[in-house]
């Protein structure tokens, strides 16, 4: 669901502006020289977002190029007759923006109050092609982005509404892991029903439902509204995995 950068954290100098980031250890700036990160910082602007306030919208000139800090967002696509396909939500460290064509493809949204760096596409263009170490990263934020394309075309081609949502909770576990951030085997979930039903190509009713089956079956907890525990992760694995019965 998202890219988490590999390599040792470079270590910055007191007074540095990225210092203090939160989220430095998971972006594509984790692996950069301090000069590096100083430029880039230089080339940004920072933007805050209210819930339910768009970043940008589909169709719209695909001038910037941004990247998360806090809070969450989610990715959607209107169809034809109305009809909302939720792509995909992004978390603190997430870099988003990127367009093969002149305008976005898609729309992106903040599902709480977040903060995100914005960058001048053309500026960011220009410092990438100056700066191989950063063309890198984003060569595997790409691989990776295509991989997570393939895994969710299985999901909605293949997978029962039951494995659809393990896999949900799996890979966003997963991702809290991978980032550090979380307490233990506690989803905090920003998005409601409609958007995880949206996402996973299933009804909102439906989500209720596998929501119940997954408390029946011991694998998970409703701590609150938008809060999962997952009890039992071997077998929430088993049923993401497509073994660990019918749903």
């Amino acid at each position: 669901m998202s890219y988490i950068p590999r390599g040792p954290l470079t270590d910055l100098p007191t007074g540095h502006p990225c210092a203090d980031c939160p989220v430095r250890a998971v972006t594509i700036c984790r692996t950069q020289t301090p000069d590096v990160l100083a430029a880039l910082r230089g080339l940004g602007t920072m933007q805050r977002l209210q819930e339910g306030q768009a970043v940008f919208h589909e169709g719209d000139p695909a001038r910037r190029v941004f990247m998360l800090t806090y809070g969450s967002l989610k990715i959607y696509t209107l169809l034809l007759d109305g009809r909302r396909q939720v792509t995909g939500f992004m978390f603190p460290g997430d870099f988003l923006g990127v367009a093969v064509d002149g305008e976005y493809a898609f729309t992106i949204e903040a599902l709480e109050r977040s903060e995100l760096w914005w960058f001048s596409r053309d500026a960011f263009t220009r410092f990438v092609d100056q700066n191989p170490s950063i063309e890198r990263e984003l060569y595997h934020l790409s691989a990776h982005e295509l991989a997570a394309a393939q895994q969710q075309m299985v999901l909605l081609g293949r997978k029962t509404a039951a494995e659809r949502l393990a896999s949900f909770f799996y890979e966003l576990l997963e991702r809290q892991e991978r980032a550090g951030t979380g307490a233990g085997q506690i989803l905090d979930l920003p998005m409601n029903r409609l958007d995880i039903a949206d996402y996973l190509g299933l009804t909102k009713e439906t989500v209720s439902r596998m929501l119940a089956e997954l408390r029946s079956r011991g694998l998970i907890r409703l701590a609150a509204q938008n809060r999962v525990e997952v009890l039992d992760r071997a077998g929430l694995v088993d049923l993401a995995q497509g073994s660990g019965g019918n749903g």
